[in-house]
């Protein structure tokens, strides 16, 4: 039979079982912990510990509130324990043995790499341990909060039940997150799959690697594994890769897996599964062809789904869908005394837009604010290689919207930087509301374009124009040039034809 991967049991245990884990485990979920005697009533409970729920319980208690942290598996959460973290580390892996394929193109003869996989994974659960430190129940019980490990269920809009003892609350907070979903492929589940929350718990590489959705998930694990020594094929029902980003970036994209040797299937649905001896037969469909794909594993990252089932949220008078909780502009939820934050009311599912949720919470709902989550300017990045970072609205969005755009773009091709370092995949891209110099959106396809993203990033939220990076003195050579080059050229196109004029008058003069 096909191997089939564990990665949790109902509370948190991981696989393997080695020291790596169980210092995890005792810092994110301590066998011999026993939950608190509840106060009266308290300040502020919070449902859930992932990215969210830890921001949301450090910011209060630095107040000086008494909180309530309530966790049913690991303190942490997916970005430590079974997302972020340690699929970082894999890319880092993987980017190693990729700089030492291309090696001999920059005149360095370091022969084929030996990849040693279960070395690579030993490498992720021992850094994800160490970084599980930063999250561990017993320094936010030092920073003061009441830490409960359990099932919460709201019994009324003032109370939380966990593991028979109640808490009273004048505040909560629903940071529960989201889990992976599959898609409905007959046979998938009986012959067995992986997703990021057990594909960590790998200890062999699998020859043959099927992935079904070329979301960020799919793309990123996609190109580490066949880095790693994969045969990756990578399944997409849709026209293109990522399809939340500027086409032009997932083209790119497609076009460097496919020369790598990622094999790539666009608009091709995943009808059934079935298990042939010691492998995975996964039939796909393309309009009337037909293809049959032999795996040892399937991966599958076609999207996640907010955990907001068993919660009681109806005795707390909280609407909800499978969409998640339903929350208004100030992440309030139909109780007004209850907010929620992250993935479980949010549709974006980055670490970074959950942290910041969080800290929109804590000012609206203890300190009286009235922030609000449409406010933010939120940059992300997929960390593919090149990587494609993105902040701000695309050239579909604002069709859609209706906004004029002018776009600035300077291929890496172009930037020296990039073409000594041999990175010449990529481009910085900038929108610009048509007729000023205000920056309504970027997209950088570049290896390190999640670095990049930031300058445009704060440019945004400074209202600093367009015309401004242009005079921003760049190191030379960098790849952050780019952006000034797009700035540049922003700047040469502003010249009207009375200013020319006057500039030709002038030098005459001058002369």
């Amino acid at each position: 039979m096909p191997r089939v991967y564990a990665t949790t049991t109902a509370w948190g245990e991981l696989l393997p079982q080695d020291a790596h884990n169980a210092a995890l485990l005792a810092n994110a979920h301590p066998a011999d912990w026993a939950n608190p005697q509840p106060a009266a009533r308290y300040d502020l409970v919070v449902i859930g510990a992932g990215t969210a729920g830890l921001t949301a319980a450090a910011d209060a208690t630095s107040l000086g509130v008494k909180v309530a942290l309530v966790e049913r598996h690991l303190l942490g959460g997916n970005t430590v324990s079974l997302g972020s973290v340690p699929s970082k580390c894999l890319i880092a892996a993987a980017r190693i043995a990729a700089c030492i394929h291309a090696a001999p193109a920059f005149g360095v003869r370091a022969g084929a790499p030996e990849i040693d996989f279960a070395a690579v994974m030993e490498r992720a659960r021992r850094l994800r341990a160490r970084i599980s430190q930063r999250s561990a129940l017993q320094r936010f019980k030092e920073l003061g909060a009441d830490v409960f490990l359990g099932n919460a269920r709201f019994t009324a809009p003032d109370r939380v039940a966990v593991n028979g003892k109640t808490l009273r609350f004048q505040r909560a907070i629903v940071a529960t997150g989201a889990r992976p979903v599959h898609p409905p492929i007959d046979g998938l589940a009986e012959a067995g799959f992986l997703t990021n929350e057990t594909v960590f718990s790998l200890t062999e590489r699998p020859s043959r690697l099927a992935v079904v959705g070329g979301g960020p998930v799919g793309c990123e694990l996609a190109q580490a594994f066949h880095r790693l020594g994969s045969a990756v094929t990578i399944v997409e029902t849709g026209s293109q890769l990522l399809p939340r980003e500027d086409r032009d970036a997932a083209v790119l994209l497609t076009a460097v897996f496919k020369r790598d040797g990622v094999a790539v299937r666009l608009n091709t649905r995943p009808k059934r599964v079935e298990v042939s001896d010691a492998q995975k037969l996964l039939h796909l469909e393309r309009g009337s062809t037909q293809e049959t794909l032999a795996a040892d594993d399937i991966l599958v990252g076609v999207g996640r789904a907010p955990n907001a089932e068993g919660l009681g949220l109806e005795a707390a008078g909280i609407r909800h869908s499978f969409h998640g909780i339903h929350t208004n502009d100030y992440l309030q939820t139909t109780n007004p005394n209850i907010y929620a934050a992250g993935d479980v009311c949010t549709p974006w599912g980055y670490t970074h837009t959950a942290e910041a949720s969080a800290r929109i919470v804590i000012q609206n709902a203890l300190l009286h604010g009235r922030k609000k989550l449409s406010a933010l300017t939120l940059p992300w990045c997929t960390h593919t290689d090149p990587e494609i970072a993105h902040v701000g609205i695309t050239v579909q969005d604002a069709a859609t919207r209706g906004i004029a755009l002018e776009t600035f773009l300077i291929y890496l091709r172009d930037v020296d930087r990039a073409i000594v370092e041999g990175q010449e995949d990529g481009f910085v891209k900038i929108h610009v509301k048509k007729g000023t110099d205000c920056i309504l959106g970027a997209t950088i396809v570049a290896r390190h374009a999640g670095e990049m993203i930031n300058e445009i990033t704060l440019a945004m939220v400074a209202r600093i124009g367009l015309g401004k990076l242009a005079g921003v003195i760049h190191p030379y050579p960098t790849q952050a040039e780019a952006i000034r080059k797009a700035a540049e050229v922003y700047k040469r196109t502003r010249p009207t034809p009375l200013g020319k004029r006057l500039v030709e008058r002038w030098l005459r003069w001058a002369r």
